[in-house]
């Protein structure tokens, strides 16, 4: 029985409700107040924001995302609060405040839930799909192209550099070997037959390195983090503070030493904080979260 189009609206709400980590750590971090105005830079199905805009009936919300299926998600989850919350399809790194200064700022840079369990976007390798991984659907780089375009060197180098995956030349030649690809499950069988039997069964599929890495390429991850956080302390109130969850080391890597080395900033976080056992126990997609946080500098 296929459910319909409102069924599955209903769904995408649900599924990225259930995913913002260190809710609690977010808010008492950014240190959530009244008449506060807040970014959420990666609004997301909008759990964050409503966190924020829970602890004051003044507190406002300036909420951005790249993914018309987040805004969307997000208008239906943060609909009661009404004017109290904007919202922006764009990408953070290219979002202009207009001379705005905020009192916090957070960007989770994790893919949702509903982006991974919605099958038809491409970036789960356990759901047939397109080779797409688009967070913004109005871009032309998919995954498709630089699985079946690129040369075997540059595929090894991205699959070795960006998901840290040390059979990336197998995997590469494997791929350009079996030209041209055209779903996730053909993608992700390709990787799991091109690896030593001893690798297929270990504690994360085969795969998984290689969709991390096509993921972070499609979309300039680690380039449009980058931007974002040269920009952002700009944004902030002299005290507002900058709150950050990355989900893997090559992000987390950025935002330490980024956060570090501004002359803008005061680093609050001298260790990231982490989720709590119970937390992981209820959402296992928490497990490698970490946030650090940095304050402006007053004056």
């Amino acid at each position: 029985m296929h459910s319909s189009e409102s069924d599955q609206q209903s769904d995408l709400t649900l599924e990225f409700v259930h995913i913002s980590v260190l809710g609690q750590e977010v808010i008492e971090g950014l240190m959530v107040r009244s008449g506060g105005r807040y970014l959420d830079a990666t609004v997301g199905g909008g759990g964050h924001s409503a966190l924020m805009l829970q602890m004051a009936d003044d507190v406002t919300v300036t909420a951005l995302d790249q993914d018309t299926q987040a805004l969307q998600a997000a208008r239906q989850k943060l609909a009661e609060f009404g004017d109290r919350v904007t919202f922006h399809h764009t990408n953070f790194a290219a979002f202009n405040p207009r001379g705005q200064q905020f009192d916090g700022i957070l960007a989770d840079l994790g893919v949702s839930s509903a982006q991974f369990d919605w099958g038809d976007r491409g970036f789960s390798f356990r759901q047939a799909a397109p080779l797409d991984m688009r967070m913004n659907q109005t871009q032309e780089l998919t995954a498709a192209e630089i699985v079946n375009t690129w040369d075997e060197t540059e595929l090894a180098n991205l699959i070795y550099h960006y998901g840290e995956e040390r059979l990336s030349r197998r995997i590469a030649h494997r791929i350009v070997e079996s030209r041209p690809l055209n779903t996730t499950i053909e993608l992700a069988e390709i990787i799991f037959h091109s690896v030593p039997r001893s690798y297929r069964y270990g504690r994360i599929h085969p795969a998984t390195r290689t969709f991390q890495a096509l993921r972070i390429a499609v979309n300039r991850e680690l380039e449009v983090l980058e931007t974002f956080l040269q920009q952002a302390p700009l944004w902030l109130k002299p005290n507002g503070r900058l709150a950050i969850i990355s989900f893997h080391s090559l992000e987390d890597r950025i935002v330490k030493h980024t956060l570090k080395e501004s002359e803008l900033l005061r680093v609050i976080t001298k260790k990231p904080i982490v989720p709590t056992e119970m937390e992981i126990t209820q959402n296992s997609r928490a497990r490698s979260a970490k946030l650090r946080i940095a304050e402006r500098l007053d004056g």
